[in-house]
């Protein structure tokens, strides 16, 4: 059996087929064109899955499919996803109608950390923490090769837990939050906050000027990390997102880290990912395939 995956971002959707042995099959990308409304959104999808099914010979496959934000309990609708004109909706509902397929829904960065802890650069490690650090900033658990959700489905959750119940406000509706700290965002409104200037977080970085406000940046990345260590232990923390690309978060970030965790010898690897901006894909892609019965003693 197949497994294709989808990757239904902000502004590109992404649709792989992995075959037996997790072999890419098939990859193609095409622009979300969430401007133009849900509508056009499921369709440009509906699209892109068929071409899938088609390019490989339509076999008997599972569909995972991998997007910001998360399904409500409560509601059953989508909440927090930066693809906008989604939220409000019962998402896994009109996927699995206009898909005319079974669907498995899960969020992003949690499709990031299943990718990663199974094929990237978390394998061999029973625990896995995968950090997003992009626009936003989220993560996800792994434990034995399955993600841990949690009945609330907020496992991983790091990017909202609260560095400063004082401090900025957050597009979660809260104030002093990870993300407001350490994502790209978050970064870019300190910036327009302490200096009245417009950079984006590369730039920022390269400003000798915003040396302070680059200092603060790897304090906090230190202590958000050091309290999901403490709490976690996990046997490994896999970085993802554009900020994952920062060579000092392997250096000041992870020193700035280690000097909070609760031991006196803090060993936990902090590493880069390796799949790159193929793990939200190929993560949910693995989200089908775990969605399959066991068989009796697996």
């Amino acid at each position: 059996m197949h497994h294709i995956g989808i990757d239904l971002g902000g502004t590109k959707i992404e649709v792989a087929v992995l075959a037996t042995g997790h072999r890419v099959l098939w990859r193609e990308r095409t622009p979300t064109e969430a401007h133009s409304g849900p509508e056009r959104v499921l369709d440009n999808l509906r699209t892109l899955y068929r071409r899938a099914i088609v390019a490989v010979g339509q076999p008997a496959h599972t569909l995972g499919i991998g997007t910001p934000g998360a399904i409500s309990p409560l509601t059953g609708l989508l909440k927090n996803s930066n693809t906008l004109c989604l939220n409000g909706l019962p998402l896994q509902t009109l996927l699995a109608e206009c898909l005319e397929h079974p669907v498995t829904l899960e969020n992003d960065a949690n499709c990031f950390a299943l990718a990663e802890a199974l094929l990237g650069a978390g394998q061999g490690h029973r625990v896995v923490f995968g950090v997003i650090m992009g626009t936003g900033c989220g993560g996800g658990i792994v434990i034995d090769g399955h993600l841990l959700v949690g009945p609330q489905r907020i496992a991983g959750e790091w990017g909202h837990s609260t560095l400063d119940p004082a401090g900025p406000p957050c597009a979660c509706g809260r104030r002093g939050c990870v993300e407001t700290a350490i994502s790209g965002s978050g970064l870019e409104a300190r910036c327009r906050e302490r200096f009245g200037r417009e950079l984006g977080a590369e730039a920022i970085f390269a400003d000798p000027d915003c040396s302070a406000l680059v200092e603060d940046f790897y304090r906090d990345f230190g202590i958000a990390l050091a309290n999901v260590i403490n709490i976690l232990d996990p046997d490994c923390v896999v970085l993802g997102g554009g900020l994952s690309n920062l060579d000092d978060l392997y250096t000041r970030g992870v020193a700035a880290a280690r000097a909070r965790i609760f031991t006196d010898t803090p060993t936990t690897p902090i590493l880069r990912n390796q799949l790159g901006d193929s793990a939200g894909v190929l993560g949910a892609a693995l989200l089908g395939k775990a969605s399959l019965p066991q068989p009796p003693g697996v």
